[in-house]
């Protein structure tokens, strides 16, 4: 990883390494072990046989012989011309000349990071968030503020909390809807104004739009792309979530052409270019994507219907606020024991990884997805519950005597002699609306141990 430059006090400038990606090194811990991951991010993924089944049957057979026959040799460096064809045309007044494809959305804000900050620039990030958007910028030297989500009957951003940040010289504001991991949502009208507020101070807006596409039944359909609005404005896309298709590696850049130019010209040093294969299957899925986006409703609709109704049954134990839209949601737990801690012992004992609210700043929360195959996801479920209650038992507390109660008489099964002990991490309530899920704890998310991760 490159390493960035940082003012030092007034002295010039010194080098600084890029901070430890917490969730990232946790998730490649256990990800390729457990039988049932309800924490990843995206949908569940596509195989190659069934995106050559979206094209009709008398097609198929031709286009696996062009695939089959396809040279892997370099492909073009800005990504092929239909695929960015087919991206621009997603959006308002873009051609293909204003899409870079990259080695996926992280690969895109990277770039971003790197052209348009330097040391010194203030920058505002939604929080919490994937933890490259706040990481990168503090190891160029930024000077980063956080928006933080509030959390009042549901989570949310407030518009006025982020004009407070975005004072006269903010260079960036970085947005990400729908949100990870609250699955909070933007509305257009709050884009508008947004975009309003950085075009007043000079700054870019930086929309990472992960999970364009995922609207969810019974929710407000996702505003339009932020691309739309105007020349300060970059949207950020990916095969990744919405697509199920994470192991292209595929996403992309929408921004005006001179920062698309600037981006390419630094990505000459980091990959070059996409594979030339990646590229075909990418713009063949991207060709029928409405049939890939009913897929992924077909099964987000499935594992929101199991969720509500494990979580009415299990109400004792935990809760979330369900996603407005994307994939993402924080489930609160009821026992007194640190987040990290938890998701171990799923991860080892129980065979389901959910994500740690600490790698987020969330203490007692775990991020669940709900973008897993139908049965892995309702297994999954059925296996938390059943570790919740064990650890219940074998005498973890739980953070209200009313909730302990109704946790030991619905327990049915015994674990072994001995217990986890007395885990740390004791919960304490945050002041109402600003803080986070009643009984949870926030802290920034790199005040946990690294090591850990």
């Amino acid at each position: 990883m490159p390493r960035n430059r940082a003012l030092d006090a007034g002295k010039g400038h010194t080098l600084v390494r890029i901070e430890s990606f917490q969730l990232e090194r946790w998730m490649t811990k256990y990800e390729v072990k457990v039988k049932w991951d309800i924490a990843e991010s995206g949908i569940y993924p596509m195989s190659t046989r069934e995106i050559l089944d979206l094209l009709p049957p008398q097609d198929r057979e031709q286009e696996l012989g062009r695939l089959l026959d396809l040279r892997l040799g370099y492909s073009e460096a800005c990504g092929s011309e239909e695929l960015r064809g087919l991206i621009a045309a997603t959006y308002e007044n873009t051609s293909a000349a204003e899409i870079l494809v990259t080695t996926g959305a992280i690969e895109a804000n990277f770039l971003l990071f790197n052209e348009l900050l330097s040391a010194g620039d203030r920058v505002v990030i939604v929080d919490p968030a994937y933890q490259q958007l706040h990481s990168v910028a503090r190891a160029i030297g930024c000077d980063v503020a956080l928006w933080t989500a509030r959390h009042d009957d549901g989570f949310r951003f407030d518009l006025d909390d982020l004009r407070a940040l975005a004072t006269p010289g903010t260079r960036m504001i970085v947005i990400n809807t729908p949100h990870n991991p609250t699955g909070a949502m933007l509305s257009e009208q709050q884009l508008r104004e947004i975009y309003a507020l950085a075009e007043s101070l000079g700054a870019w807006v930086l929309s990472d739009e992960a999970y364009r596409w995922l609207d969810l039944p019974g929710n407000a359909a996702l505003a339009a792309p932020m691309r739309n609005l105007g020349p300060r404005a970059i949207s950020i896309g990916t095969f990744s979530k919405p697509f199920g298709l994470p192991g292209l590696r595929t996403g992309w850049i929408a921004a005006p052409a001179d920062v698309i130019q600037r981006c390419w010209g630094l990505r000459d040093y980091i990959s070059l270019s996409p594979g030339k294969l990646n590229d075909a299957l990418a713009t063949l899925a991207f060709r029928h994507r409405n049939r890939v986006v009913e897929r992924t409703r077909e099964i987000v609709a499935e594992n929101v219907s199991f969720a509500e109704q494990w979580f009415a049954e299990n109400v004792d134990l935990a809760s979330w606020t369900p996603p407005r839209g994307g994939l993402l949601a924080l489930m609160k737990y009821e026992l007194e024991m640190p987040s990290l801690e938890l998701a171990n012992h799923l991860a080892e004992e129980y065979s389901v990884m959910l994500a740690p609210g600490a790698a987020f700043g969330y203490e007692g929360c775990l991020r669940i997805g709900i973008g897993s195959a139908p049965h892995i996801f309702a297994e999954g479920l059925r296996q938390t519950a059943r570790c919740l209650r064990d650890l219940a038992s074998a005498g973890v507390p739980m953070r209200s005597v009313a909730l302990a109660g109704a946790a030991h008489r619905r327990v049915r099964l015994q674990t072994p002699a001995g217990s986890l002990g007395d885990p740390a991490g004791v919960c304490r309530r945050l002041h109402r609306g600003r803080g986070p899920p009643d009984g949870a704890t926030r802290q920034h998310p790199h005040q946990v141990p690294s090591v850990l991760f």
